[in-house]
């Protein structure tokens, strides 16, 4: 499955940041995340033997849900990414490089930005769905501004502060989605817990006006 095709189907547009999750706890996370509505989910690469934890992911929910690395930095990660199966490369910075890998393999590139050189420079590398990294530092009026000099088809995620409490806030300005990491999910975090703070992130967005992100 990919990102516009779930989008497009009613998916949330909430991605579950797992940073910290073990190959030992991947099945039940992801099964509590699936169950809650999530459909978008990330593994950062800096856990723990994280290309385990992604197969596992891939192989039970791959049919139903968007799975991906974060924090990606070379061009070999998104090499191993591609071949696990995985549709989503995210990392925290724009290297322009790994960003054209990403996109040459058929992954769904979500480079992290904060200026528009830095955005302009992900588009010219063929991103098309850019994350506002950390979001919470600049605000929805900063998505707004920033919003307004992008190419209508490149598609904005807010990640870093983001949660249930201002998921709307995020889409009004602007954005097509959120990434969330603490706030949805610790290392060690029991899967019930996960899963209720997943369905608070999908109630929070059926109940959101401006369900359509801002983007076009």
């Amino acid at each position: 499955m990919d990102m516009t095709t779930l989008l497009a189907g009613g998916a949330p547009p909430v991605m579950a940041i797992l940073r910290g999750l073990t190959p030992a706890d991947a099945p039940a996370i992801g099964t509590a995340l699936v169950e809650a509505g999530i459909r978008f989910i990330e593994v950062p690469l800096n856990s723990p033997d994280p290309f385990d934890s992604i197969a596992l992911l891939q192989a039970a929910h791959g049919g139903v849900a968007c799975i991906g690395a974060g924090t990606v930095l070379d061009v070999a990660a998104v090499d191993r990414l591609a071949r696990s199966g995985a549709r989503i490369m995210v990392s925290p910075n724009v290297d322009a490089a790994v960003i054209a890998r990403a996109v040459a393999r058929g992954l769904e590139a979500m480079p992290g930005f904060l200026t528009p050189t830095e955005a302009f420079v992900a588009i010219g590398a063929g991103a098309r769905r850019l994350k506002i990294f950390p979001s919470a530092a600049f605000g929805p009026g900063y998505v707004r501004a920033i919003r307004e000099v992008l190419p209508r088809d490149v598609a904005l995620w807010a990640v870093g502060g983001t949660g249930a409490a201002n998921l709307h806030d995020w889409l009004a300005a602007g954005c097509e989605g959120i990434g969330v990491g603490s706030a949805l999910y610790r290392a060690g975090d029991a899967p019930a817990l996960v899963g209720e703070r997943a369905r608070a992130l999908v109630a929070a967005w059926r109940q959101a006006p401006h369900r359509d992100g801002g983007a076009a």
